[in-house]
């Protein structure tokens, strides 16, 4: 109103001074009338604007005295509010808070030069969005919201909410999980004992899962021998995994006799929305840790799994009943397709073009057309390709595109020593086949097919041909296989063995035995492991490069000869052999991207250090393909082989 009544000041001084012009001339001319006429304007207007000087001071004075009334309230409310209120600057330092913040808060005087950011302890910018920001201090939780005004003051309010956060904290605590727990190799620990020996065997398991439960307001319950049910609350939960599952280690120091020692798996769901979503992540959880060979706990959340534990090799199972019901629907299929393309991973080894031969040699048995597929130009087997074609045909192998060209929705794709599709000699072929087959023997990685209509896949098997050499024997008396295809399939088990000495179990010597029985030439398999002169050198080059870190050997080079993809895992091999070595990583650069064979002894598991950095594989023989530098990924190894040895 103050400012309205000044700018009347200039149309009235404008008119008054226009009026006072026009009289003067007027008067001149003789028009006294208008003379006075105007003259009389001009005392209007000094009128009217000496009323409106008076009724401005009148403002002037009430306006004023109204902002000081409301400012010394404005101070007393804001200094007597019941909650914590603070003032800061343009450079959001606190410069006045209220009775409140001081009793409460932050008293005597310690507040004034304080940043927000060092306040609630975090970047102060997220107190000025619309939401504000959840903060501790002291012991309570505030929501703390901030407003800046045009002259750059910011007024922060802080608003108590401790007991809404302690009823989410309540809420998120008491949320049900179940957990499923397998005993890995009950029936093989029992096998064949006294009956004394198995009774008090069990009462250590009962003894084992009353301990674990009884420190939590969950329950458990046996569903069968070897399978418990539990649902516990995530108050429970969480400091389990913080102990990293020490169930595990407890349930391995139990025995019976001279066997070996028990061990679990453990399936969780966690975070699910209802109990049955929880059930059904716990079975996935599960069936991980049984894929990746037992011995280990896996929780499964909507994000993702976390694995735990898995240092114990796989239990192998002596039974063959799986095998037996595996290779009949295996057949099943085959009879009722077209044609049947085997394939395996990209730059494949002995172990997976030698199970596609064998494969490939009892189907053509039993009369179905049946080839192997691969990418002949990059691949690790050279010499058995070479060898598959002088004795047993050129029409063995077929390429990529060949069998991309010829593959219809009649035919049957069986992958062979791999379950992961982005590792896959050609994934455009296995999008493109509708009906997929899976024969693996590497642990389990989240990242598998799940549309095969077989998926026959044993951890604790040595090797794809071991797994083919069994399933050839259940094909039927007609099914056969030639000695050139059992030398294939025994260079597989040798090469994945290391010429039987790691992961070689009592049925890899059956298979051994079986392929021998065939035909198999130790001496003619012996020669397709026979290297280059170039090869050996670049071998010796990464073994001489080698360097230990925390009982790891790590041997890398800039070198990119095209003899690396045979020398690097030879030299990872050969590292193990070295006094004081547990683990070996080779790392050398082809086709742009950075390759690592990872290979390790006993029970160093480098199959989760290659899963850390993107890659994958056996407890004893892993490997990762990263699109990083050579040192980057020297520093990224370095770094999982810390985290591991800390987790273990």
């Amino acid at each position: 109103m103050k400012k309205r009544l000044q700018m009347l000041w200039i149309p009235l001084a404008v008119l008054a001074a226009v009026s006072a012009a026009a009289a003067v001339l007027l008067y001149f001319r003789g028009g006294l009338f208008a003379a006075a006429a105007l003259v009389m304007i001009i005392l209007c207007v000094a009128v009217l604007g000496a009323m409106i000087a008076v009724i401005d001071r009148n403002v002037t004075r009430y306006v004023t005295g109204m902002d000081r009334d409301i400012l010394k309230t404005c101070r007393e409310e804001f200094y007597g509010y019941p909650e914590p209120i603070v003032i800061a600057d343009r450079n959001k330092e606190i410069i006045w808070y209220n009775r409140c913040f001081e009793q409460t808060i932050f008293g005597d005087d310690r507040a004034y030069g304080i940043s927000l950011s060092d306040l609630v302890g975090q970047d102060s910018s997220v107190l000025f969005e619309e939401s504000g920001a959840t903060v501790k201090l002291l012991d309570r939780y505030y929501r703390v919201t901030a407003r800046e005004s045009e002259d750059g003051l910011s007024v922060v309010s802080f608003v108590d909410v401790s007991g809404h956060v302690a009823l989410e904290q309540e809420y998120k605590s008491s949320q049900k999980t179940v957990m499923l727990i397998a005993i890995d190799n009950y029936e093989e620990v029992l096998q064949n004992s006294k009956e004394s020996d198995k009774a008090g065997f069990r009462v250590e398991i009962e003894k084992l899962f009353e301990q674990f439960i009884e420190t939590t307001n969950g329950i458990i319950h046996r569903v069968s021998n070897d399978r418990f049910y539990c649902i516990i609350e995530e108050r429970h939960l969480a400091p389990m995994i913080e102990r990293r599952f020490d169930i595990l280690d407890q349930a391995r120091s139990i025995s019976l006799g001279e066997r070996s020692n028990l061990t679990l798996s453990i399936g969780v769901g966690r975070g699910a929305k209802t109990l049955a979503q929880s059930e059904t992540f716990a079975k996935q959880a599960l069936d991980m840790c049984l894929g990746r060979g037992g011995d280990q706990a896996a929780v499964k959340t909507e994000i993702g799994f976390e694995f735990f534990g898995g240092v114990s090799k796989g239990v192998e199972k002596s039974a063959k009943v799986k095998t037996r019901v595996i290779a009949n629907a295996l057949r099943g299929h085959a009879e009722s397709s077209q044609n049947i393309y085997i394939m395996g991973h990209r730059l494949a080894d002995f172990d997976c073009l030698g199970a596609s031969i064998g494969l490939c040699c009892a189907f053509r048995s039993l009369g179905k057309n049946a080839y192997c597929v691969l990418d002949t130009e990059h691949n690790l087997s050279k010499t058995l390709i070479e060898y598959t074609r002088e004795n047993l045909g050129a029409d063995y192998i077929r390429t990529i595109p060949e069998a991309r060209l010829g593959l219809t929705d009649r035919d049957l794709l069986i992958i062979c020593d791999t379950h992961n599709p982005d590792i896959l000699d050609s994934k455009e072929l296995y999008e493109s086949a509708a009906q997929v087959v899976v024969i693996d023997h590497h642990r389990k990685m989240v990242n598998f097919i799940d549309n095969a209509v077989v998926f026959y896949h044993e951890p604790f098997a040595s090797s794809a041909c071991e797994m083919v050499t069994e399933l050839v024997q259940y094909f039927g008396s007609e099914c056969s296989v030639t000695a050139a295809a059992a030398d294939a399939l025994l260079a597989g088990i040798m090469l994945d063995t290391k010429n039987f000495v790691m992961r070689a179990g009592a049925r890899t010597f059956e298979a051994a035995a079986y392929l021998k029985k065939l035909g198999a030439d130790t001496v003619a398999v012996k020669r397709l492991f026979a290297d280059s002169l170039e090869t050996y050198r670049e071998k010796s080059i990464l073994i001489q490069s080698a360097k230990l870190f925390h009982g790891c050997a790590i041997a890398a080079t800039d070198s990119t000869a095209p003899e690396l993809r045979l020398a690097a895992p030879q030299a990872a091999d050969e590292l193990l052999g070295i006094v004081g070595v547990k683990a070996s990583f080779v790392v050398y650069r082809m086709d742009n991207l950075c390759y690592i064979s990872a290979r390790s002894m006993d029970s160093f598991n480098v199959q989760l250090i290659m899963e850390a950095i993107g890659g994958g594989g056996h407890q004893t023989m892993a490997g990762a393909q990263l699109d990083v530098s050579i040192d980057e990924a020297v520093s990224k190894i370095k770094g999982a082989i810390e985290d591991f040895l800390i987790k273990t």
